[in-house]
């Protein structure tokens, strides 16, 4: 195909891209934004599918086979956490108007420049190749769509590479590098990039289309074909694949970490993000993207390596169309690659450039001597422009540098392997990217250890590598360890020797970094500034990074409207100022005067909002340094705040202290008192308990040496009176019996040292029993039974003499306050349902005051309440009622009122491992 025709279609297709971004640009300017839409937002993150997808994932899967697939299940593994990880960091960045990877790292450890400026070059290194890696896709397939037309208009592949680096960094410039303030949003470019991530899925799906059912006769037709060629049929069998699962898993980490930290992937997935929503649709929609663009990528590898043999297989795409003489389908699919590359280059440069503008140029010139500003009065102005025609000079030097690399070292290799070196680089930013969100304790001296660190690893043992082929480096000197040391072999350092090269440089890289990370921060404190950042950071929706504080003081209202003025215009000006008040209604008025006022000093509020609004156009660490030197504003740290206060502080605390020793002695005092009183208490019951159990004891034994000494002195008594005294004495020994027993009792449930016998017991005979004891005196005061106990109760664990005594006694009391009149009714029933059996014992008595119904079950209460209704005697038999129920691990409790009578309620459990393990 001639030139001149394909680059007539590849100007004219930048032209309508030009035309759809500026289109979309007038929308915005209208408030009609096409770009706040969920599904423009994950079209946009398909930039991550660059050349390296179109051309080299098939030139891949012709080498390794379905390995490829790693690099694509990574972001998609990934994606159902983004909920959490990556809506964090868009929160954090909006908050902070924070607008690149650089941004984010230097703000969360302590706004540092130094910081920033490493993570720029950092990604600058790491990100040319990449670019390259697209100049060399555009050139090459070029170069390939034209072979045969003759002499070439452009000069060859060089040319064509050179041509297209200035065309995109035209575009570029005019709809990514427009105004100062980076946080504005970049519409017409985020639009044309869904535009392109449309174009080339559609001609990627077009060439499998045709491959597929054009030059073979299905998928089954190809994959016969390739099993009839051991060299192919190892490709899609995972058997003969060779496939380690190392090297598996670092494809898979690489690519996870590369979908939100390359530079282009943060610019599109954070700050172009309109509404965190977006991403509950990108969760699935952007996976299913990937899906769907990696579907034809087997067949076209195999079809391409069935077909054309020794052509380079990163193009098997665009050669199979020529192969196959389709020309038309051969410049739609020349066209779906240039989408793909073009729309990485462009937002891939838009992202650096804004951090070499941020974090290496303005922080030069906002160091300038306060002297010099204020003797030019267009000087906020002139930093302003000098920001933006910085950030277009850096477009146009990114570009060089990577068409430099690609025509001196990226020519020999392969696109996938520039891809993965650059993402290795990026990889270097995981550690402290996550330490920033999740850890306080991270400090900016461990970062910037752990990435210089990284960094260091990542240029041995993936970079130097790749100098030995355009013949910068001798192939001796890695073969013999850099200073001629065996053990820093860039490929095998200190003898492992176990891994591929990708594994092994990220496992040497990854290592040092996170250990230099953790290590230096635990060694050291962080900065008042890093604390309250990094709290900002991990507790942003706590709402941690709403509350900077009154961080500034001491700088003049006309100095802070100025520097703003400079930089974001006077519209942009007065709207912040308007918001400020919005949002601060109690700020001084004076906020809001002319410029030609003279009101008092700016509110310190203000001067952290004005910190914030330049953070967006010259960066976090730029934006401190500039307001501090340009308005003679002063920050005030946390430690200062510490400073001033800790001689006062000392003054307070002795006040305090002083105070406290006062509150512990009162409260020492009134314990004292209470003690006392409770012994007191106690006393009192003690011996009312004593004098009630010792009368007790005292009445059955007058009685028994009573008649004893009558049944002496009368020796010749009647028979029928000597038989009722000697009744009478039996009588009066049980009782006292009993009344000792009880006693005894309760000195062991107190103690602790009551036992149960557990068996599995029948509730009902136990009530049958229960009832046919106390029959007698029922029916000696004409008190009918109702009994209600179904024989198909279940057993109950249980201590069976232990229930009989409950039982006995609620019985006995509910008789002792029946009526004696032959209307008493004694009703008693057992159920069980919950895992739980029921017994209740209802009477029609005299009834038990509610305000008692918690305390006649209290040892001491007979004593003191004699007009309350309980048998007679000690009044210890609810107490040890309640012990043996509680000893069985149930609860007892009565109901009734005044004169209505009394229900006690015992509940017990049906089943207790418990119970069973007791002694």
């Amino acid at each position: 195909m001639a030139e001149l025709p394909v680059i007539g279609v590849s100007v004219g297709y930048l032209a309508a891209l030009f035309g759809v971004a500026y289109w979309a640009e007038r929308r915005s300017g209208a408030r009609r934004s096409l770009v706040g839409n969920p599904y423009i937002y994950a079209l946009s993150l398909a930039v991550y599918c660059t050349a390296w997808t179109y051309y080299g994932s098939v030139g891949r899967a012709s080498q390794v086979g379905i390995e490829f697939l790693a690099i694509y299940l990574g972001p998609t593994l990934l994606a159902p956490i983004w909920w959490l990880l990556l809506r964090k960091i868009i929160r954090i960045c909006r908050q902070q108007r924070l607008t690149s990877i650089a941004d984010f790292l230097s703000a969360r450890y302590g706004k540092s420049a130094s910081l920033g400026a490493v993570v720029t070059v950092l990604c600058v290194v790491g990100s040319i190749p990449y670019i390259a890696l697209q100049i060399k896709a555009i050139a090459a397939s070029f170069a390939l769509l034209t072979q045969g037309s003759g002499p070439s208009v452009l000069g060859g592949v060089g040319g064509v590479a050179l041509a297209t680096t200035i065309v995109l960094a035209f575009f570029t410039i005019i709809f990514g590098v427009r105004s100062v303030e980076a946080t504005e949003r970049h519409d017409g470019m985020v639009f044309a990039v869904a535009v392109e991530s449309l174009v080339k899925l559609v001609a990627f799906l077009a060439v499998g289309v045709f491959v597929v059912w054009g030059l073979f006769s299905g998928p089954t037709d190809i994959f016969d074909q390739a099993a009839a060629v051991p060299a192919l049929k190892r490709l899609f069998t995972l058997q003969d694949s060779g496939v380690t699962a190392p090297h598996w898993r670092t494809l898979l980490l690489l690519s996870g970490a590369a979908i939100i930290l390359l530079p282009r992937q943060f610019q599109l997935a954070v700050v172009e993000n309109t509404n965190e929503d977006h991403l509950r649709k990108a969760m699935w929609l952007f996976p299913l993207y990937l899906l769907i663009i990696n579907l034809f990528v087997l067949p076209i590898a195999l079809g391409g390596a069935l077909r054309l043999g020794a052509t380079d297989a990163d193009f098997y795409v665009l050669a199979l169309p020529l192969h196959a003489n389709s020309p038309g389908l051969a410049l739609l699919t020349y066209i779906g690659g240039l989408s793909a590359a073009s729309s990485m280059i462009i937002v891939e440069t838009v992202a650096l450039a804004v951090m070499l503008s941020n974090h290496l140029l303005m922080p030069l010139l906002v160091r300038i001597p306060a002297a010099h500003i204020t003797r030019r009065p267009g000087w906020f102005a002139y930093l302003s422009q000098s920001a933006l025609w910085g950030r277009r000079l850096a477009v146009a030097v990114v570009l060089l540098l990577a068409y430099g690399w690609y025509m001196t070292v990226g020519q020999g290799l392969a696109l996938v392997n520039i891809g993965l070196v650059s993402f290795a680089a990026v990889a270097q930013l995981v550690p402290v990217v996550l330490g920033s969100l999740y850890w306080k304790g991270g400090t900016r001296s461990g970062a910037m250890a752990g990435l210089l660190g990284g960094f260091l690893l990542w240029f041995v043992t993936l970079v130097l590598p790749t100098f030995v082929g355009p013949g910068w480096l001798a192939p001796q000197v890695l073969a013999d360890g850099l200073f001629g040391l065996p053990q820093l072999r860039p490929e095998a350092l200190f003898g492992l020797t176990t891994l591929d090269p990708l594994t092994h440089g990220l496992f040497w890289s990854w290592t040092v970094n996170i250990l230099l990370f953790v290590g230096v921060s635990l060694f050291g404190e962080p900065s008042g500034d890093e604390a309250q950042q990094a709290v900002a950071f991990v507790d942003v929706f706590k709402g941690g990074a709403g509350a900077t504080g009154a961080a500034w003081a001491g700088a003049p209202l006309p100095d802070v409207r100025a520097l703003l003025t400079g930089f974001l215009g006077p519209k942009r000006t007065a709207q912040a100022l308007r918001q400020f008040s919005d949002r601060h209604p109690d700020a001084l008025t004076s906020q809001l005067l002319p410029a030609n006022a003279t009101p008092a000093d700016t509110d310190p509020r203000l001067l952290t909002w004005a910190e914030k609004l330049l953070a967006g156009s010259i960066g976090p660490a730029a934006a401190r340094l500039l307001l501090a030197s340009a308005t003679g504003a002063q920050r005030v740290t946390f430690e200062g705040v510490v400073g001033a206060l800790r001689e006062s502080q000392q003054l307070v605390e002795a006040n305090r202290q002083l105070r406290r020793q006062q509150r512990e002695l009162q409260r020492l005092t009134t314990e004292l008192q209470t003690a006392y009183h409770q012994l007191q208490g106690l006393d009192q019951l003690k011996d009312e308990f004593l004098s009630t159990v010792t009368h007790e004891l005292r009445t059955p034994l007058t009685s028994i040496r009573a008649l004893a000494e009558i049944l002496y002195d009368v020796p010749d008594l009647q028979d029928p009176e000597r038989s009722r005294f000697l009744l009478t004495i039996t009588r009066e020994s049980d009782r006292l019996s009993r009344l000792i027993t009880l006693v005894l009792d309760l000195e062991k449930f107190e103690s602790g040292k009551a036992t149960l016998d557990v068996s599995s017991v029948d509730m009902a005979d136990v009530v049958a029993d229960a009832v046919a004891a106390t029959e007698q005196l029922a029916t000696e005061r004409q008190i009918q039974f109702q009994l209600d106990t179904p024989a198909t109760l279940p057993f109950v664990p249980a201590d069976r003499d232990r229930l009989m005594q409950v039982l006995v006694n609620l019985l006995s009391n509910a008789i002792k306050a029946s009526p004696t009149d032959g209307t008493g009714r004694i009703s008693v029933r057992a159920t069980a349902e919950a895992g739980q059996m029921q017994l209740t014992v209802t009477d029609n008595g005299k009834g038990i005051d509610p305000a008692y119904h918690t305390l006649i079950f209290d040892k001491f209460f007979q004593a003191r309440n004699q007009s309350v209704r309980k048998p007679e005697g000690s009044g210890l038999g609810l107490a040890i009622t309640k012990k043996i129920v509680e000893l069985h691990l149930g609860t007892i409790s009565v109901e009734s009122a005044a004169t209505c009578g009394a229900v006690f309620r015992v509940t017990l459990p049906l089943v207790s491992d418990k119970l069973y393990s007791r002694p």
